[in-house]
């Protein structure tokens, strides 16, 4: 399968004042369409760097990225941000869902930007809902739900645009176990039965074990990269 990510000699620093702090160090990587890539690595390796480069939220100092076939380093800042709303899906470990919205209308909320129809856009957030199990529960508000029902809407709310990507980022990371697993079954379930490409960021062996390939960066370098076939988190 060609890959829809190629990263080759990603580098990134970010500046204190005139102290240069390197993250990630010309890092090469290829995930192939429909892969499904946990990132792993102690806190300050460059994880979540790595994931905003390639979600197109940030840029690295140098090297070239490729994503869907676009030339990330090309793009202007308003032809990334048309980019992202097309290609990309973001679930995030706080689940960032609107308070007054309820959760029909959070999943909706990314077919504002579109030139799609009121009436299309709700048949997509219904289906959306129903693809992640919550639609019974339309008209309730992120308050009046679980933390695992409110990681499910923020799950069909980055669906319901049909990305060919999604990135999450430590999206088990404020879940008991019963509800990280059921939302990791779900993204594994979105990979295999929808083809969806996924890149993962965790500190959790479990939930990295549900990933076809795991890889592990240890101070902004690709240390080793584990390929193991997805499935229940062993004991």
């Amino acid at each position: 399968m060609a890959p829809i990510i190629t990263c080759r000699a990603i580098a990134k620093s970010y500046f204190r004042g005139a102290l240069e702090i390197p993250v990630l160090q010309g890092l090469d990587l290829e995930i192939p369409q429909g892969g499904y890539y946990a990132l792993m690595g102690p806190s300050g390796s460059g994880k979540t760097t790595l994931l905003n480069l390639i979600a197109g939220i940030d840029r690295p100092s140098s090297g070239t990225l490729e994503v869907c076939g676009y030339r990330l380093n090309d793009l202007d800042d308003d032809d990334l941000a048309a980019w992202r709303a097309l290609h990309m899906g973001f679930i995030f470990q706080n689940y960032n869902l609107v308070p007054v919205l309820n959760a029909l209308e959070n999943v909706e909320l990314p077919l504002l930007l579109t030139s799609m129809g009121r009436r299309e856009r709700r048949e997509r957030a219904l289906e959306a809902l129903a693809l992640v199990k919550l639609q019974d529960r339309l008209d309730n508000y992120p308050r009046q739900l679980s933390g695992g029902q409110e990681q499910r809407v923020a799950i069909a709310r980055a669906i319901v645009g049909e990305p060919e990507i999604l990135v999450a980022d430590e999206p088990t990371g404020a879940l008991d176990a019963k509800n990280a697993e059921e939302v990791m079954a779900l993204l594994e379930n979105l990979n295999q039965a929808m083809g969806k490409t996924i890149l993962l960021v965790t500190h959790d062996p479990k939930a990295a074990h549900h990933a076809r390939v795991q890889i592990h960066l240890e101070k902004g370098i690709l240390e080793r990269t584990v390929v193991s076939e997805p499935g229940p988190a062993r004991q």
